[in-house]
């Protein structure tokens, strides 16, 4: 089965069109006494104005996956872009940590997976606009020789291709031994034993393909360009100037720093397993990234409210092409490294979403009107029905409280 990219840096195997297209729906997630999750709803946030909304259409939408769909814990944190009284609010149901009971929050840590993918963009395209590197310039000229191989040639990839996965590389998390991905869970990987491993797959088919590899070969040229490790650049250009302090880089540390919310997998026997402690070096500049909703939330906002990026790099960012819907969702486009998706209240959002084979899930997105929506998940939807519900709670959170005929341009997207 196709990977699933809003899951992945790893990619669960279950990609919503892909189960459409062939009717096939995954078997429920068992249910295990011992670990059922605890129906656990955050309590009403004490700063919220009186007049705000109740936001119940919300709320029931995340107790869908945490009552019906047995994730263990979910949270939305949303931002208006009008700063008044009614302008944040979060909600949450199910648990943080199934040994403890303690509720599920939007101020925890969790493992950011392929949202990482923004940030190493916004890297990219700041040196761009520095004229440091070309968009429009072969991979090869960065990185001599290191695409050559099985018919793949760097010489005839763009740095443009690899944001947008139009390269034509093949995933090295297709690969056979990531089929089974808690097998290689403390293992430690490098950007270049990754690339060369994917440089041995086949040639994917289509156009556009989603691959992680992408991003580790766009990481490795920051760092030929600038001379340091691309985490470092990254952490240089964004999360320190953005005060983002519950982002970092695990490194080889499987551990993540406190607080954090444990996260969780189903295991071949299909009993839930703690997938919290995991080596993520296999993710890389492509989906390491340990943060919060709230630090994701402010990245967003600074990005594609026009505060890291000059206005014409935020364009080229934000012109995007078809995704396979295979690989995505029906629908969804993809610029350099920006997801683009329609909203049922008219307009898109625009961010990012992304998993880590332990069981976390975020995504951070704007939508019309400023709106920002940060999403945690520490259990991955296991079926076609729990990712159904799973995009529902963000359609839910950007189109709650709007009017249903509110209708405004997906500016920056192409026909």
């Amino acid at each position: 089965m196709a990977t699933f990219p809003i899951s992945s840096t790893l990619g669960g195997r279950a990609c919503v069109a892909a189960l459409l297209a062939a009717s096939v729906v995954a078997s429920a997630v068992p249910s295990v006494a011992a670990d059922a999750p605890v129906a656990v709803v955050a309590p009403a946030d004490p700063g919220r104005h009186a007049g705000c909304g109740a936001h119940g259409e919300l709320r029931r939408s995340l107790r869908t996956l945490t009552d019906r769909d047995g994730l263990a814990g979910a949270a939305v944190l949303v931002t208006d872009a009008d700063g008044g009284p009614c302008a944040r609010w979060r909600e949450a149901a199910g648990t943080a940590d199934l040994s403890s009971g303690r509720p599920m929050n939007v101020t925890d840590r969790l493992r950011a997976g392929s949202v990482t993918k923004m940030f190493t963009a916004t890297v990219v395209l700041q040196l761009a606009a520095e004229h440091r590197l070309s968009l429009d310039a072969p991979v090869d000229r960065y990185l001599p020789g290191v695409v050559r191989k099985n018919g793949y040639d760097g010489r005839r990839i763009t740095v443009r291709q690899l944001l947008q996965h139009t390269s034509g590389l093949p995933d090295y998390l297709d690969a056979p031994e990531w089929e089974h991905p808690e097998h290689l869970r403390y293992r430690r990987f490098t950007p270049r034993e990754l690339v060369a491993r994917a440089l041995d797959l086949p040639r994917p088919r289509g156009g556009w393909h989603y691959a992680t590899t992408n991003y580790l070969l766009a990481g490795l040229i920051v760092g030929e360009v600038t001379g340091r490790p691309p985490e470092q650049e990254i952490t240089r250009r964004l999360i320190r100037p953005l005060g983002l302090r519950d982002t970092y880089w695990p490194g080889d540390d499987p551990r993540i720093r406190r607080p954090y919310s444990r996260s969780y997998f189903i295991a071949a026997d299909g009993h839930r397993v703690d997938g919290t402690d995991w080596n993520t070096s296999f993710g890389g500049v492509g989906g390491a990234l340990v943060s919060t909703p709230g630090d994701l939330t402010r990245f967003t906002t600074a990005l594609l409210g026009g505060r890291l990026l000059p206005a014409d790099r935020l364009a080229e960012m934000r012109r995007t092409v078809a995704a396979d819907p295979d690989r995505l969702w029906p629908g969804a486009r993809y610029g350099l490294g920006l997801i683009a998706s329609p909203l049922r209240c008219g307009g898109m959002w625009w961010g990012h979403a992304g998993t880590v084979p332990g069981g976390h899930r975020a995504l951070s997105a704007t939508g019309p009107g400023g709106r920002t929506v940060a999403v945690a998940l520490n259990q991955v939807p296991a079926t076609l029905q729990s990712e159904q519900d799973f995009l529902n709670v963000v359609e839910t959170a950007f189109c709650e409280d709007r009017s249903s005929g509110e209708t405004r341009t997906a500016e920056g997207t192409n026909p």
